[in-house]
């Protein structure tokens, strides 16, 4: 074997346990191969946050997706009780957007208006954990 096919099957090793560990659920090397294709984390304005048509579009997210693992009302779920008071709007767009834990990433099953608008509902007052 030649040394550049070495070299080639090593890359090809390395790129194989790379994705092997970042398909551990909770693990550091998860999140950041997650971030890898970071976007940026959008401003959360007041004028955002109170427009009903964005609570709306969070609120039908939650109802098809989140509260099946957070509960109907947030908990009882499988999933932490939320206490949106003590959360940023950025903290709970990161959450949403790549995951955390047994918490799957959502980037790339719904949109980035459908991600802010799931923020603006749970920092409304229409949410009820």
């Amino acid at each position: 074997m030649s040394h550049r096919s070495t070299l080639a099957s090593a890359a090809v090793l390395a790129a194989l346990l790379v994705a092997g560990l970042a398909a551990s659920n909770g693990s550091a090397l998860a999140q950041d191969a997650a971030k890898a294709g970071d976007e940026p984390v959008p401003k959360f304005d007041a004028a955002y946050m109170s427009n009903a048509a964005n609570i709306k579009v969070g609120q039908v997210v939650w109802a098809n997706q989140c509260r099946h693992c957070h509960g109907s009302s947030a908990y009882p779920g499988k999933a932490p009780k939320l206490n949106p008071g003590s959360m940023d709007p950025e903290f709970i767009f990161e959450r949403v957007t790549y995951g955390f834990r047994q918490m799957p990433p959502w980037k790339d099953v719904f949109t980035l208006e459908e991600r802010k608008g799931v923020v603006a509902y749970i920092k409304s007052d229409s949410f009820s954990p």
